[in-house]
Parts: structure tokens; C-alpha cells; sequence
């Protein structure tokens, strides 16, 4: 059986598919690129300097803190109250369900009410990241 050359499916060595560099003479295209070579392309002192940085930290600060914190004592409030209450958490509230069986279950509603704040928050900093790109592409990075 003879192999038709049309059909294949060697790349061709230097061809645009080839992710071998070959001494290719233009720059590494960005999906090519190295972490290395990513880090040299970009200066990263100068986009922390820029405001608009400094203001998508703050908004990001402003939010993701109060959020952890407000978790982490929704999170450790029902093991502390079983420790410290524990006959205000035998309490039947809902049938045969006691407040700690609510309070713990209540935790998953909690959690996806601060990840459905979070995904709607953080979309106004993908708007506001790209800003700081369009910022760094007009002052021109190091390339």
C-alpha cells in the first residue's frame, strides 16, 4: 500500500503550525511565548505605578476582604455556638431539624451568595484590567 504524499500529515518543519522555533526570523508569537520571555515583554513596575492599577487593587480590596472576613466568621460561628450554646443550637426549629442542622446548612447558600457578589463584581474588574492593558499597549512596554 502506497502512501499518497497529499494526504500527509507531517507538519511542515518552519511551517506558521510548527511550534518548533527554527530559527525563525520575526518574534515569538504571544501564544508561543516562554514565561520568561512573557515577563521581559512587559514592565511590570511601570503598570503597578499607573493609577489605574492602583485603583483595580483598591476595588478589588474593597470587596474581597469583607467578603473573606464575613465568611470566615459565618464559617467558624457554627462550631463556636455548638461549643459554647449548645442548647440554643438543640432547639428544634423546622420539624425534626435542629438550628445547628439549619445554621450548617444555611453555610452552602451563604457561600453561593458570595460567589454569585464575587462573578458579578469581578466582571467590572475584567473592565478595568483591560483598561490597564490598553494603558501599557498606548505607553508601549518593553518589546
Amino acid at each position: 500500500m502506497s502512501l499518497d504524499e497529499s494526504r500527509d500529515p507531517t507538519p511542515e518543519v518552519g511551517a506558521q503550525t510548527d511550534i518548533a522555533r527554527l530559527g525563525r526570523g520575526q518574534p515569538t508569537p504571544p501564544h508561543e511565548r516562554t514565561a520568561d520571555e512573557e515577563r521581559a515583554a512587559i514592565d511590570w513596575e511601570k503598570i503597578a505605578a499607573t493609577p489605574e492599577f492602583t485603583q483595580l487593587l483598591r476595588a478589588k480590596t474593597r470587596v474581597i476582604v469583607p467578603l473573606f472576613i464575613f465568611f470566615v466568621l459565618y464559617y467558624f460561628a457554627l462550631p463556636i455556638l455548638v461549643g459554647f450554646c449548645p442548647e440554643l443550637m438543640k432547639k428544634k426549629v423546622l420539624g425534626q431539624a435542629n438550628a445547628a442542622y439549619l445554621f450548617a446548612l444555611s453555610q452552602f447558600f451563604v457561600a453561593w451568595t458570595i460567589a454569585w457578589i464575587y462573578t458579578r463584581v469581578a466582571a467590572r474588574w475584567d473592565t478595568m484590567a483591560a483598561n490597564v492593558n490598553a494603558t501599557q499597549t498606548k505607553g508601549g512596554g518593553r518589546s
